[in-house]
C-alpha cells in the first residue's frame, strides 16, 4: 500500500499531478483543488495517498494531510460512495464545513457536489452523524408536500434554501401552509 509520496510536482494536469520521487519513479495522482492551490509546477510536494485497486487500474487519490486522508477512508465506508465520490466531497469544501454540514443535517449542500444526488447525500449525512456522534434527526432530511412548498416559497422570498429549512422547524406544524409563510415572514424568524 502507498500510504505517503514526497517528490516534485512536475507536471499537472486538470486535477491529477505526476509527482516524481527521488529515485525517479513518477506517480500519477488526483489532488485536492487546496492541494494544487498550495503548489506549483516543479516544487517539492508531500502528501498522504490513498490507493484504489481496480481490475483495470491503480488510482492514487493524494490529500493535505492525515485528517483528510481518514477522513476520505471513512466516506468509502458509506454505502454507494465509492472514491470517485469521497474525492468529490473533500474536494468541495475543508473537513470542517463537511462536519458542519453533517451536523446541520443540511442536505443542500452535500448536493451542490458534482455527481453526488440527493440519496447518497441522504446516505452521507445519516452514517457520518452515527459516526462523528452528531444530533440526527431523520425527519429533517425528508419534507412533506405542505412543508416543501413552505421552503419553496421562503426561497423565492429570498431565503437561502438551508435557512429556510432551518425556520421550518420554529414554526408551529399546525398551520396551514399560508400560515406558515406568514407565520416565518411576520416574525422574521432567522
Amino acid at each position: 500500500m502507498i500510504g505517503k509520496i514526497k517528490g516534485k510536482l512536475i507536471e499537472i494536469n486538470n486535477n491529477v499531478g505526476l509527482i516524481e520521487t527521488n529515485s525517479g519513479v513518477s506517480f500519477e495522482v488526483y489532488l485536492t483543488p487546496f492541494l494544487l492551490s498550495n503548489h506549483k509546477k516543479n516544487e517539492l510536494i508531500e502528501i498522504f495517498t490513498y490507493l484504489q485497486v481496480r481490475e483495470d487500474a491503480l488510482v492514487l487519490f493524494g490529500f493535505a494531510n492525515q485528517k483528510e486522508n481518514n477522513f476520505f477512508k471513512l466516506l468509502l465506508n458509506v454505502p454507494g460512495v465509492g472514491p470517485k465520490i469521497a474525492y468529490s466531497v473533500i474536494s468541495y469544501g475543508n473537513i470542517d464545513e463537511i462536519f458542519a454540514a453533517v451536523k446541520k443535517n443540511d442536505i443542500d449542500y452535500f448536493t451542490k457536489i458534482p455527481g453526488l444526488g440527493k440519496k447518497t447525500a441522504m446516505k452521507i449525512i445519516l452514517e457520518l452523524s452515527q459516526k462523528i456522534k452528531s444530533e440526527f434527526i431523520l425527519q429533517d432530511m425528508y419534507l412533506s408536500e405542505d412543508d416543501k412548498i413552505v421552503v419553496d416559497a421562503l426561497v423565492a422570498l429570498g431565503y437561502k434554501s438551508s435557512q429556510a429549512r432551518s425556520l421550518l422547524k420554529k414554526i408551529p406544524k399546525n398551520l396551514s401552509i399560508e400560515d406558515k409563510i406568514k407565520f416565518a415572514l411576520k416574525n422574521k424568524l432567522s
